[in-house]
């Protein structure tokens, strides 16, 4: 995964503020006579979960307001109860208030990813993997997969530059699925190849590359196929993995299950800020 680091974040939250302040401002905050008083104020969990993105939220504050004091109660990757306290803040009334959605909107998504992320992961064996996959949301593909690790789940490839993965249209789109693999093979790059039956497993097993990735496929035939691998190749699973079915695809044995879900169609975690 690429660095999660103060400039990456910086950039992202600046863009973010820009979204909401362009072109005049926050033009009801400015009508408020004592706007510049320095205030508290705290963030509260309105649900139970998997804290993330802390970082990101206290940017927001300190991009409007350099005189921001952000205390974290709690750290990415710990789990919370309701109505605990996440963060204490201090800092003018216009900081608070400009920043607010901001700095919430980040903190909840990511809590959100990371709080789905751990209830997968508590579903399946410690044998099995629970990764993310490319399905993020265009530019926030750091926080999430960040976010996916701070709840207990794993980095796939971070995008099309890391690592060869030939999919169904790879191999529709070549004559040859053997030749294509020995072809990935000769980059050095780690290979993953996925198949939807035994048949195309059986025209590359014996190659050596890194990964077998089993899409779409019934408890049984993934069984079988798992078989047919001998243990020589990393397996992974990947197609509409669920809350309702992860455990029975972590019991066949399967090293890794790719969830999409965990990146595209998280709820974003609850939060509150109050003033006091």
């Amino acid at each position: 995964m690429q660095g999660l680091n103060q400039f990456y974040i910086k950039s992202v939250v600046r863009k973010a503020l820009e979204e909401d302040l362009k072109p005049r401002g926050d033009i009801t905050t400015n009508i408020i006579s004592e706007k510049n008083k320095i205030i508290k104020a705290r963030i509260i969990a309105k649900q139970d979960g998997v804290i993330a993105g802390l970082d990101f939220c206290k940017t927001a504050f300190k991009l409007i307001g350099r005189e921001t004091v952000f205390i974290k109660k709690v750290s990415d990757g710990e789990k919370i109860k309701k109505n605990k306290v996440i963060a204490n803040i201090k800092a003018k009334t216009k900081t608070i208030l400009t920043a607010e959605r901001t700095a919430l909107n980040f903190l909840n998504h990511a809590s959100g990813i990371a709080t789905l992320t751990n209830q997968f992961v508590k579903k399946t064996s410690k044998k099995t993997k629970i990764c993310c996959t490319r399905k993020t949301t265009p530019n926030l593909r750091t926080l999430e997969k960040y976010a996916v690790k701070k709840g207990g789940g794993h980095n796939h490839r971070y995008n099309l530059s890391d690592e060869i993965l030939i999919k169904d249209n790879h191999i529709s789109a070549s004559n040859n699925l053997r030749e294509l693999v020995k072809k990935a093979i000769k980059t050095k790059k780690i290979v993953t190849v996925e198949v939807e039956n035994a048949n195309q497993l059986k025209q590359i097993l014996g190659l050596k590359f890194k990964r077998i990735l089993f899409d779409n496929m019934k408890s049984s035939q993934l069984k079988y196929c798992l078989k047919l691998c001998k243990n020589t190749y990393e397996t992974e699973y990947s197609g509409n993995a669920t809350l309702k079915n992860i455990k029975q695809i972590s019991k066949t044995g399967v090293n890794r299950i790719s969830v999409g879900e965990i990146t595209h169609s998280t709820r974003s975690f609850d939060t509150t800020l109050l003033l006091r």
